[in-house]
Parts: structure tokens; sequence; C-alpha cells
């Protein structure tokens, strides 16, 4: 199949770690590759936002990235692009009627409008996943929230024209027919985790020998970073590590570093807690596999894929209840869950997965288990084209004939 992947604001080969830059650009970029080696052929469009990039890249065999048109080529927030989206669809019609894809997938809120805007004119079937949904980020954020006021109804709008929608959890299905959405036009398909990178043999990076507890990914307060910083005041031994932030400069100057070494100084652990800033992706799975525990405690997260990728290097995981972390962790199994935003829970968890080390390894094997059967990528890639077949049947050569029912 030709498929046609539209990620407006999170560019595949973008550097990880920014404020608009994380599991988006993964999950795209890993779909897109996992389908190519089963023999599809993907074109991933993205918004330019740098005026001097290539307009063409090679992600690898099999899959380009192609930088459109459509707003200043310059970096703009993403709540800031939906008036960009109307031209970014435009755009894509063009390209959609020189060469016609069998399927688009739209990834985001505004990558479906743009979606669905460029693949009327040729009748291609759009597919949605949502990544993460208005309702919920303005039910948890509340006036912190700072998407355009369209975005809930937009959501709504693209859930009923798309053929089909892709959640990523089970909480998320709820959340769709809470909006009024066809849960018969919704399909589960989880993110995945790259299981020939992220394996539990391997190089491990150097430690102390104080029991170590890591947090890996953007430094934005609804991570939840602060309340593990707080939980190491009552594990005198531990030590806790925070990988991410600026790919620049001094740690230090990052405004949610300020505050969290503010919040260490505060609870009398400011000497146990480092912060790595960003760490590139080679490094990671060392650095997963010299954590006795990582930590992953947002109170508003849509799936969460460093999960994933700790247990797949054998690390057990302690995650908060929410979103897609209560489909991949399973408690008391591959890792623990608490209540989010609860101190006190986070390290009653902490103590006992310190205090027995030996449960602690089998959690992790575990995990491995269970990344390894459930979330590969290659599984993840092989429902999704599935997904896509349901939509086509083929009708004359080079057509293909959309089932929208």
């Amino acid at each position: 199949m030709r498929i046609a992947m539209v990620s407006e604001h999170a560019n595949p080969m973008a550097v990880l770690g920014g404020v608009d830059a994380g599991g988006q650009n993964v999950h795209v970029a890993a779909l897109s590759t996992a389908l190519a080696r089963l023999g599809h052929r993907v074109s991933v469009y993205t918004r330019r936002d740098n005026k001097d990039a290539p307009a063409t890249s090679r992600l690898c065999r099999g899959v380009t990235v192609t930088l459109v048109e459509a707003g200043p080529a310059e970096p703009i927030p993403k709540d800031e692009l939906l008036p960009f989206m109307d031209e970014f669809g435009d755009k894509l019609a063009d390209r959609f009627l020189l060469r016609r894809p069998a399927v688009v997938h739209g990834h985001f809120w505004m990558s479906g409008l743009a979606a669905l805007r460029g693949a009327q004119p040729c009748g291609v079937p759009v597919v949605q996943t949502y990544h993460a949904l208005g309702s919920v980020k303005r039910r948890h954020l509340g006036a912190g929230d700072s998407s355009p006021a369209a975005r809930i109804a937009a959501e709504v709008t693209v859930g009923r024209r798309a053929a089909r929608i892709v959640a990523t959890c089970t909480d998320e299905v709820s959340e769709l027919v809470r909006m009024g959405l066809d849960p018969d036009r919704i399909s589960v398909v989880p993110c995945g985790v790259d299981t020939t990178h992220f394996v539990p043999h391997g190089p491990v990076a150097r430690r102390t020998e104080r029991p170590r507890l890591l947090v890996v990914g953007r430094l934005v307060e609804r991570k939840g970073i602060d309340a593990v910083v707080r939980a190491l005041a009552a594990l005198p031994d531990a030590e806790l590590l925070i990988a991410g932030g600026p790919q620049e400069g001094p740690v230090e100057a990052d405004p949610q570093v300020r505050h969290l070494i503010e919040v260490a100084t505060e609870v009398g652990v400011r000497e146990r807690v480092d912060f790595l800033g960003s760490v590139a992706r080679d490094e990671l799975p060392a650095l997963l596999r010299s954590a006795d525990a990582v930590v992953c405690v947002p109170w508003y997260e849509p799936f969460g894929i460093v999960p994933l990728e700790a247990m797949a290097c054998g690390t057990p995981v302690v995650a908060a209840a929410v979103g897609g972390l209560r489909d991949t962790v399973v408690d008391g199994v591959n890792g623990l869950l608490v209540p989010p935003r609860d101190v006190e829970a986070l390290t009653r968890a902490l103590r006992e997965l310190l205090d027995r080390p030996e449960w602690a390894r089998e959690l992790g094997r575990a995990g491995v288990r269970r990344a390894g059967t459930r979330y590969s990528w290659e599984r993840v890639a092989r429902e999704t084209a599935e997904i896509y077949r349901s939509l086509i049947v083929e009708d004359v050569p080079g057509r293909n004939k959309v089932v929208t029912g």
C-alpha cells in the first residue's frame, strides 16, 4: 500500500526533548518504519518550520518525510498552528491528486483536519489517531490548557468524518464514546516500543552504590516529576536521575529544572538529584538498565512510551494510574501503579520495590515478556495495516474503492 502519514507538528526526524517534540514524533517514525519493513511505501507530511531544511528527506528505506509549506517556515508552538491547517490541507490535496495514496493517517487533531481536507478531493479514506484529547487535557490542566478554544469541537468533527479512529488505549475509547463518537468505528492499537533497541542485556550506564531511581521525559509540569523529588526525601539511601530538558546550554537554564531544584532544596535532597539534560537515543537503553526503577507519574498522560522502553530493558516501572499507563503497566505483575499526585503512595511503592530486589527483578522480567509480546512495533504495524486494508476494496487496477461503513 501507498500510505500517507500526516503529522503537522511532530516531525519524525526531529530531535526529541523539546516542548513539542516527544512521543508523537517517536510513534510516527517507528510506525512508518515498521510499515515499510512490511513492504508498504510511506510518505510522512509535516509542516516546514525551517527554511533551510530539504523539502524531502529519507527516514529509512521505504519512508520519506516531506515538509509542507503552511505558515511561516519557523518554529511555532503547536497550539498556535490551527490557522495554517487549511493551507496545509490544500497543499496535501495537490499532492494526493498527483500521487494518490491508498489511505491517509492523521496524527493529532490538527493533522486530522488537514488530512480530511487533503483527502476529500480524491476520495481517499482517512484514519485518525489523536495521541491526546482536548477534553482530557482541559479536565486536568484547567486554566493551564493553552489549546485553541475550537479544539474539542474540531476533534468531534474529525472523529465523525474519519473512516476509522485508532485509539492507543482503552481509556481513550471511553473518552471518545463520551464525546458522541461511534464505538463501532474505533479500534485500539497501542503505541509500540523498539524491541531490538531496548533490550534487557547490554551496556549499563555507570552508577553509584546508591539505589537508583530514573525519570525520563519532557520537563513539563504535568509529568509530575516534583512528586518524585518529594518522595526521595523518605528514601534516604536512593538517588534520582532526571533525563530530559534543553538540547543546548546549561540544564539549569530551563525553568522547570529551576523549579525542581527549588523543590529538591526545600525537602533536603538536592545533593541526591542529578539533572542529565537531554539523553541521546543510543544512550538511553544503557541508562534505563542502570536504574532500579523507572518512575513515570504524570497526572495527565495520553499513553506514555517511556514505561514501555523501561519494560523492554527489564527495569521495573512505578507509574501513575492514568491514561495508557493503566494498560501497559499491570499492577504487581510488571510494575506498580499509584494514584497521580499522591506522594505518600508513591513513596510506599518505591520503598517496597527497593526493599525487595528479587521481586523487583521478577517485575522486570515480566516487563520484558509483555513488551515483546504485545508492544513490538512489528505487531503494531501489522494491526494498523489490517485496519487500512479493511477500509479499501480493490475496484479496478490502480484505483481503490473506499469503504466508510
